[in-house]
């Protein structure tokens, strides 16, 4: 699933988009998340993406933050 359908459709920087695009990679690394058709990607990529249009441009925190919002055993 690529994230550049969500990303076309709001306003970020290009230093704004790598930082998402290396934190969505992250997220769904640390979900064990391989298969990038499954639906819950496009969940992660919303996530992240909200997380990283609000403040916080360091690709680590957002993956970290969006882990721990999305993984329901943590």
């Amino acid at each position: 699933m690529p994230l550049d359908r969500f990303l076309s459709d709001i306003d970020v920087t290009p230093e704004q988009r790598h930082v998402i695009e290396l934190a969505f990679k992250s997220t769904l690394r640390n979900l064990n998340l391989i298969d990038r058709s499954d639906p819950v990607c496009e969940i992660v990529a919303r996530k992240v993406i909200e997380i990283g249009t609000n403040g916080v441009s360091n690709a680590v925190a957002i993956s970290e933050i969006a882990y721990k919002q999305l993984n329901p055993r943590e």
